[in-house]
């Protein structure tokens, strides 16, 4: 059987005005995973990302730790299927018919670093009306929409591999959330539940047969925690 391990990006910049760049620690994380993968002897056949900063820059810190540690790395492979979804356009759909229920919902979203709760409870509702689809927006993508194209770049990738390949694709949470739910058939919104639970860096892993895929792990961080520092394990 063939492996795809699906990697969270690491840490972006949570509350700046340009979220798509790693933070230092994000940077630190991506290095801590390429030296966990360089121990294990994991020898990638392809690797992939999106074509988002946070996702590319974390392959790349990933990648040079595996290559100075003497292993082999393919070159970076960009698609698109495998972005996280416009999570400010969602926002902005869905957001103005919940004020009158949300009535700080402006002041949290003005501040997100300093509201870390609120927002946490902020958008989950928001995603909780998305993947519903009860409440899609003209010229919006819609839940459905985000996983037909997460569903194309999976069936891509499996069109593509031989059957024992080891496959790096480095991507972001709500990605990987609509995998679980196109792989494992749980309703949208409990995928959602275990979304919220993804570690940045953190590794979960399909086996493939063919067009048959499983799980065979979710949200590893054993290469964090192994180094005793409670500052590595983040969620954003």
């Amino acid at each position: 059987m063939g492996s795809i391990y699906l990697i969270r990006h690491g840490q972006a910049s949570f509350g700046a005005d340009d979220y798509d760049v790693l933070s230092p620690l994000g940077i630190r994380q991506a290095e801590v995973l390429g030296d966990h993968l360089a121990r294990l002897g994991i020898r990638f056949d392809r690797c992939l990302s999106g074509d988002l900063r946070r996702q590319q820059h974390t392959a790349s810190a990933a990648l040079q730790r595996c290559v100075a540690a003497g292993l082999p790395a393919p070159e970076l492979e960009i698609d698109p299927a495998f972005n996280e979804f416009d999570a400010e356009a969602v926002i902005e759909g869905l957001l103005p018919a919940m004020l009158p229920d949300e009535p700080d919902a402006m002041t949290i979203l003005g501040n997100p670093k300093e509201n870390r709760a609120a927002f946490q409870h902020l958008f989950a509702r928001i995603i909780h009306r998305w993947v519903r689809g009860e409440h899609d927006q003209p010229n919006h993508e819609t839940w459905q929409g985000f996983v037909d194209t997460v569903r194309g770049g999976l069936e891509r990738l499996l069109a593509q591999a031989e059957k024992r390949d080891n496959i790096a694709v480095f991507t972001s949470g709500g990605t990987i959330t609509a995998l679980l739910h196109l792989i494992t058939a749980m309703p949208a919104d409990k995928a959602f539940d275990m979304n919220w639970q993804i570690i940045n860096t953190s590794l979960s892993r399909l086996q493939f047969r063919g067009s048959e895929v499983t799980l065979a792990s979710f949200n590893s961080r054993v290469h964090l925690e192994l180094l005793e520092a409670p500052e590595l394990i983040t969620y954003r």
